[in-house]
């Protein structure tokens, strides 16, 4: 045990914790006034809820043994079997008390993702019954397949440094098919309608940003040198996100958002996750001026053409961006900077780890719909789903927690 690397990690874990409120302030600065407590509370509530979870089971089902390949077991229930002067098994220099927690904070922020998909129309009782379940159906198993032991995709070769299948895939996906089945905001097409706070926006997209190294970096498991290199991977990418963003709010618009930047930065974290510790610098560069377009363009078909109404672009930012990294990841990916990766990217000739990343990817999108819908049908047949058409007109602040989060404003919402 190191007490070096526990320091690093358990810092990275404080880190990612801080990304669930920046969250929250990044959904509550684009929502409108009146839904802007309940987006936020939205966040706090899952931070209650999953911290809860992954200590009585989530730990277990996910790094608990093996269930053919799928699911761990139920040997580390509520941490039995657990000390902290005990060596983690999944990193030889830390504390296994220290592991929990820092893969606690995944298990946190990944739903919250989900949660801006339904923003402004979702029952809050239902909301989190629904986590609760999605956690189980979804989340656990797939980290256990991604990063457990002989998990699926693992075993298949299939890599993912920091979360691109497990976290933003699996949540970007399941946002879709809520947002699908819950249907559109009531009257979200009549009149303008405008972001509520930009500087909350950028407050959290900044409080994102900076837990995101966390993130990232902290998946090293280490305090050594693939952690620099995935701090600086996540830097370049994220700020060559930003501006290729700018670029494209000038040419569509005019000018330049700072919606559009800190949308972008977001998506910039969100595409070099699963390859911060594969891929060179150089192709972060890449990765990064590349997702922006892709996920601006997906954002527009979607609402635009489909009309389906991702409230707050869960599935376009996470669910497209964690595609596009997944998949870049098997162009560029190189083993000689992170030896999991069993070959080369094709861009190096080889097209095995292309290959085992599209499968991997495929197999995310599965078990999230799978899991989402089940998860649905539970919640539906226990709670409502949807809040009543009077309490979204009113707004979700008022109707859900009797709370107003600009009591003197009296102007037109």
């Amino acid at each position: 045990m190191n007490s070096g690397d526990n320091g690093f990690m358990l810092v990275c874990a404080a880190l990612v914790m801080v990304m669930t409120p920046g969250l929250a302030f990044f959904y509550g600065g684009l929502v409108r006034r009146k839904n802007v407590v309940n987006t936020m509370m939205a966040c706090a509530g899952v931070m209650g809820i999953t911290m809860v979870m992954w200590v009585i089971c989530g730990y277990s089902l996910v790094f608990g043994g093996n269930t053919g390949g799928i699911i761990g077991n139920f040997s580390n229930l509520f941490l039995n079997g657990l000390h902290f002067n005990q060596v983690s098994s999944y990193a030889p220099t830390l504390s296994c008390i220290t592991f929990v927690v820092f893969q606690m904070m995944f298990a946190v922020i990944t739903p919250a993702l989900l949660t801006g998909s339904v923003a402004g129309r979702m029952n809050f009782k239902a909301l989190m019954l629904f986590i609760a379940l999605w956690s189980l159906l979804v989340y656990y198993p797939m980290a256990h397949m991604v990063w457990g032991q002989d998990g699926l995709l693992m075993k298949l070769g299939s890599v993912d440094f920091a979360g691109g299948n497990v976290v933003h895939i699996s949540s970007g996906v399941s946002g879709l098919v809520l947002a699908i089945l819950l249907g559109r905001r009531r009257n979200v097409e009549q009149g303008l309608y405008q972001v509520h706070n930009i500087p909350f926006v950028f407050l959290g997209a900044s409080l994102l940003w900076f837990g995101w190294f966390g993130f990232n970096a902290g998946s090293a498991l280490a305090a050594n040198g693939l952690a620099a290199h995935a701090f600086l991977t996540t830097t370049l990418s994220s700020a060559a996100a930003l501006v290729s963003w700018m670029v494209i709010d000038v040419i569509k618009e005019g000018k330049p958002t700072l919606v559009g930047a800190s949308t972008g930065l977001v998506v910039g974290l969100v595409g070099i996750t699963p390859g911060a510790g594969f891929v060179p610098v150089w192709a972060s560069l890449i990765i990064g001026l590349l997702v922006s377009p892709i996920c601006y363009f997906t954002m527009g078909f979607l609402k635009g053409k489909l009309k389906i109404d991702d409230a707050l672009d869960a599935f376009g930012c996470h669910g497209i961006g964690g595609i596009w990294g997944g998949i870049a990841t098997g162009l560029f990916a190189q083993s000689s900077i992170n030896g999991t990766a069993r070959w080369n990217g094709l861009v190096y000739g080889d097209f095995h780890l292309l290959g085992a990343q599209l499968l991997g990817i495929l197999v995310t999108i599965g078990v999230a719909v799978t899991g989402s819908l089940i998860s649905y049908g539970i919640t539906k047949a226990v709670t409502p789903i949807r809040v009543e058409p009077r309490d979204e007109l009113i707004g979700q602040d008022m109707s859900q927690h009797n709370e107003n989060a600009y009591p003197s404003f009296n102007g037109m919402d």
